[in-house]
């Protein structure tokens, strides 16, 4: 079968941030933890004009124009997000529409009419999946079609305010392209897979009580001076099923159901799901490479050392050098090196040394620690995953985009530092709560560089704006209203509802 891969990247970032340092202050926590512990530096901001679906759509304007793509033979555009903006109509089609907008008096009026579009969403894998099925569609075209399809991954990685992840916030969105005889890498099909239902992070739809809803803003309304009656609550609560009016009001039942974009989550058991998970999908596709002839466990036991570059799903900057200790410890069983591990922290736990699950998890965690604190472990990180942090450290979490930044990240330090990765393997392994994750590698291509030189990742996040506290708890509740920046050559969102459209119609434009 012939080679496909990725032939473009482009990323997308607002260009507003908030440093960490700021950050700190404003919460009252120490900078030198979140800094020096967890990477962070600054994390990206939307600003009031855009969303999901522009930020997509500016990373795939970006990517069209740096390859002068026509329209016509893009043949697909899949969305991987865990912000899609509506529960029934992908997010992907107002990227399509906002791109028609833009590329119609060049190109014609439906230039798009016959791209495919969808969302996929799995958490942080969502892009990694639509890369994925992609990959596939473009191999099954052949060469005679030529088929060229385009990844596009957007998301606000915004949790509640004074939350525990609040400072590892993020945003931002880009596009692969996806091609036969791709010019950046190839990426074999060998991938490995592991997939297990858990409570790690998600989105639920909440349920709330209208009498809850009423109590709370009468709360409120009690604490700027109004006097709350005694049985108001249960009068107003009364007057709503009953209202001959109910077609001009939201609440029309005893309950609404809401959805927030900022998560549920259990960081440690995340960080535990997210091990174990990148640890099995790597012995799912050690197996499977075996079995295709790629790997000899005889002749070449460390399948790491054979990845110049280790690129990861990165929620925080130091996520990956603290999740992959297993994996470097297992693919070393039994050789000179794991067996120096040994000597020096000891052998691994075993579940039947503990009383309770917890207690095994929690050795298993310290065992983690003892590994990454190794000199051959930190030479390791060093050499393969430091490089793929830098980007991560200034914008943020991505979430689907974050693997993608890390892969950018270390590309243009290459590029940079004149490294020589033609040929050279780059080892992925990507997360998505709830979990899932997946192994796979990518074979570097001669002339890369002509693709990363494109990137322009560092410069532009120099040119950001620093935001203030209360500009930023202003866009993080939505009551700022107009925009920090005074938009230009970006897609923007216009308007939400309005006269003479449905509820909740959703119009974006271009702006010269």
């Amino acid at each position: 079968m012939e080679a496909v891969g990725i032939d473009g990247l482009a990323v997308y970032f607002p260009k507003l941030h908030f440093e960490i340092e700021s950050f700190s202050k404003f919460r009252g926590l120490e900078f030198s933890k979140l800094n020096k512990g967890l990477g962070l530096a600054s994390m990206a901001i939307p600003d009031a004009h855009e969303d999901t679906a522009t930020m997509g759509a500016n990373a795939c304007a970006r990517l069209i124009d740096q390859n002068e793509l026509l329209p016509e033979k893009i043949g697909r555009i899949y969305l991987g997000t865990e912000s899609a903006l509506d529960g029934a109509k992908p997010t992907a089609t107002y990227i399509l529409d906002m791109l028609e907008q833009k590329y119609a008096s060049k190109y014609g009026k439906g230039c798009f009419s016959h791209c495919d579009v969808v969302d996929l969403t799995f958490a942080c894998i969502g892009a990694i999946d639509a890369m994925h099925n992609t990959l596939d569609w473009v191999a099954r075209g052949g060469v005679e079609e030529n088929r060229l399809g385009i990844v596009v991954y957007s998301d606000i990685a915004k949790y509640d305010l004074n939350s525990t992840g609040e400072y590892t916030q993020g945003a931002g969105a880009g596009a692969v392209l996806i091609s036969h005889q791709p010019r950046l890498m190839t990426i074999p099909d060998t991938w490995g897979v592991s997939t297990l239902a858990v409570h790690d992070f998600y989105k639920p739809k909440r349920e709330v009580q209208i009498k809850t809803m009423v109590e709370d803003i009468l709360d409120l309304a009690e604490e700027a001076g109004v006097k709350k009656t005694e049985g108001l609550v249960e009068k107003i609560v009364n007057l709503i099923p009953s209202s001959s009016k109910k077609e001009n009001l939201l609440f029309q039942s005893h309950s609404v159901k809401i959805h927030k974009d900022t998560p549920v989550f259990n960081g440690q058991f995340s960080n535990r799901c997210y091990s174990n998970s990148v640890k099995s999908a790597f012995f799912n596709f050690r197996s499977k490479a075996m079995k295709k002839g790629r790997y000899n466990p005889e002749k070449d036991p460390v399948l790491t050392d054979e990845w110049s570059r280790i690129v990861v799903h990165l929620p925080y900057a130091f996520q990956g050098k603290r999740m992959l200790p297993d994996v470097f410890f297992f693919d070393r069983v039994n050789t000179a090196d794991g067996d120096g591990i040994i000597s020096k922290i000891g052998p691994y736990p075993l579940k039947t040394e503990y009383e309770s699950l917890d207690s095994f998890e929690k050795a298993k965690d310290n065992y983690r620690r003892l590994i990454s604190k190794t000199d051959l472990y930190q030479r390791f990180v060093e050499s393969k995953i430091e490089k793929t942090q830098r980007a991560s450290s200034l914008v943020g979490n991505q979430y689907t985009g974050s693997i993608f930044l890390a892969l950018m990240s270390t590309l243009e330090a290459d590029l940079n530092e004149s490294s020589d990765l033609k040929n050279n393997k780059i080892g992925f392994c990507a997360y998505g709560s709830g979990a899932k994750a997946k192994v796979f590698e990518g074979i570097m291509q001669k002339g890369w560089e002509s693709v990363v030189k494109k990137f322009d990742l560092f410069p532009r996040l120099k040119e950001r704006y620093a935001i203030d506290a209360k500009t930023y708890q202003g866009l993080h509740r939505g009551s700022q209203k107009t925009s920090v920046i005074k938009p230009s050559a970006e897609f923007v969102l216009k308007s939400v509802g309005g006269t003479n459209v449905l509820e909740g119609h959703r119009k974006y434009t271009w702006i010269d």
